[in-house]
């Protein structure tokens, strides 16, 4: 499966007018500010399904294919076969991306959306891995494994400064974030220069990435041009990580309720499409990761 570091084998406000975007910006937030709809989260049963496909033997064995082959890239000394094997650490977290409709401005849409869920893999020697899986039909199957644990990690980290906040993740700039309510708030570097130190609020948030990726956005000119992939099916076709059967056969868990959240193969197809669309290919996104 694709990683991060390498290549081959594997793809995330509420509109308001102009004096209310004003009157926001001159009165303290929590006196003027509109409710924020968070996105939908997974079921706990979902949850489960993922770290099962994770922890599945066919992907640990995949996992220990992709760690040795980190480690022949690095020149780093291979752990003795057998000695050791990687293993799943936590449970699964979902992983929310920035949402092309709120970029786009449609009333109560959710800042961000869920692209899938991650659970973090470690080797024998202390490398991270971050395996990720998707809904397919009534199971959970792992589509990529990429290199590091930045998932996890800042999951975990938004989750320490405000258990109900919302911890997505602006794939153009690779910048972390926790939404609180109206509030933006950095969890990275990347995202301090974007909204500085302190965050910033939802509708100043949603200024900056319509005019970063707005003339993107599907129907768009960028969009007709067929730059950077477009939305189409066939973008979402070149887009989409590869599901490569784990030693042989696709790592898969139990069924999940039918009235869960819809993450599937196909969702996610469409959401590397939409990280195309909105201003960057995901291998440009992805080789950031490589260089932090």
């Amino acid at each position: 499966m694709t990683q991060r570091t390498a290549a081959p084998t594997v793809v995330r406000a509420v509109a308001t007018g102009a004096l209310a975007t004003a009157l926001i910006g001159l009165a303290p937030y929590t006196a003027v500010a509109a409710p924020v709809p968070a996105p939908q989260a997974p079921a706990r049963a979902s949850l489960t399904a993922a770290h099962d496909a994770a922890t599945a033997p066919a992907t640990l064995e995949t996992l220990a294919r992709f760690f040795a082959a980190e480690q022949k890239r690095d020149g780093a000394r291979a752990v003795a076969p057998g000695t050791a094997r990687p293993h799943i650490e936590g449970a699964a977290v979902p992983v929310y991306a920035l949402s092309p409709d709120f970029v786009r401005g449609t009333a109560h849409a959710p800042v961000a959306r869920l692209e899938f869920l991650a659970s973090k893999a470690v080797a024998p020697d202390g490398r991270t891995a971050s395996v990720w899986t998707v809904r397919h039909g009534a199971t959970w199957k792992v589509v990529n494994i990429a290199s590091g644990d930045d998932e996890t990690r800042y999951t975990a980290a938004g989750a320490a400064r405000d258990a109900a906040g919302t911890v997505f993740h602006e794939p153009q700039i690779d910048a972390w974030y926790l939404q609180r309510g109206d509030r933006i708030e950095p969890l990275d570097a990347d995202a301090r220069k974007a909204v500085g130190a302190h965050g910033t609020t939802v509708a100043a948030y949603r200024k900056r990435v319509a005019k970063a990726y707005g003339d993107k956005l599907p129907g768009s000119a960028y969009d007709k041009r067929g730059e950077a992939g477009g939305y189409g099916p066939k973008a979402a076709e070149r887009a989409a990580p590869a599901a490569e059967p784990a030693a042989g056969q696709p790592a898969q868990a139990s069924a999940v309720p039918d009235g869960d959240l819809p993450v599937t193969a196909a969702t996610t197809a469409a959401g590397a499409a939409a990280l195309l669309a909105l201003g960057l290919s995901t291998a440009t996104a992805l080789r950031r990761r490589r260089h932090r």
